[in-house]
């Protein structure tokens, strides 16, 4: 177990730093970062969810036969929380709409990354390859986070200064910090029970790669956008089979 924790810890800690990276290099280097954040969106997305289709769902339905509402409950769940944190912000200060641009995808963003840090528990607990298979598309997928939420932060009218704390706040030191509030609860439970927080973090990555990352890349229409989108999902598909 002790192993299982550090890994887990570990890889917490290297996606936040991704994340910062992602952060610092679009303050950096603005240019470089927006022409290239499409490919890291589908890249991203399709290791989340080829991984949680080959890989993470059918491992939680051998560890419970209700993973199904799990699963379910994980993708809508998440949709349904971002619906009511846009709509409560909207609806308490409307003459902030422009701040809103920023601050309501921080704080859904914020959430997400806390949710990240549960996934990274879960997944480790479980099994090592369920937890790298997360991991992959996870890392990769906090380097465009962080890109994204600084720049609705700058455009929601924060500085620049503000935008990188915040950011960084929102979008890195929570997944370590989800990590570490989860993986002493996550010890103590069952294979059933288990098996239905599984179910239900691939449901968040499913959620994660087909709602988020698909979109906003789907929107740029980059050249190599799928070819991307086809590594990633080989990735998946290398790594389930050389396991199997």
């Amino acid at each position: 177990m002790g192993n299982t924790f550090q890994t887990a810890l570990g890889v917490s800690m290297l996606a936040a730093l991704v994340t910062s990276l992602g952060i610092y290099t679009i303050h950096r280097f603005a240019d470089w970062g927006q022409r290239n954040t499409t490919y890291f969106m589908c890249f991203a997305a399709g290791v989340l969810i080829s991984a949680s289709f080959l890989h993470i769902i059918p491992k939680s339905l051998d560890m419970n036969a209700q993973a199904p509402v799990w699963l379910l409950a994980g993708f809508f769940g998440l949709h349904l929380f971002n619906r009511f944190l846009t709509a409560f912000v909207c609806e308490r200060d409307p003459n902030k709409k422009e701040y809103a641009i920023g601050i309501v995808p921080m704080l859904a963003i914020g959430f997400h990354s806390f949710i990240d840090g549960f996934i990274y528990s879960i997944t480790f607990s479980v099994s090592i390859l369920t937890g790298y298979l997360a991991t992959t598309g996870m890392v990769l997928h906090e380097f465009p986070e962080g890109i994204i939420t600084y720049l609705l932060l700058v455009r929601g009218g924060f500085t620049e200064r503000k935008a990188m704390i915040l950011a960084f706040i929102a979008a890195a030191a929570t997944t370590p910090l989800g990590m570490l509030v989860s993986y002493p609860l996550i010890n103590e439970i069952e294979q059933y029970a288990l098996g239905a927080l599984l179910a239900l973090s691939a449901g968040a990555l499913v959620y994660v790669g087909a709602t988020h990352l698909l979109p906003r890349a789907e929107q740029e229409q980059k050249r190599f956008s799928l070819v991307a989108l086809a590594g990633g999902m080989m990735v998946a598909l290398i790594i389930v089979l050389s396991k199997a």
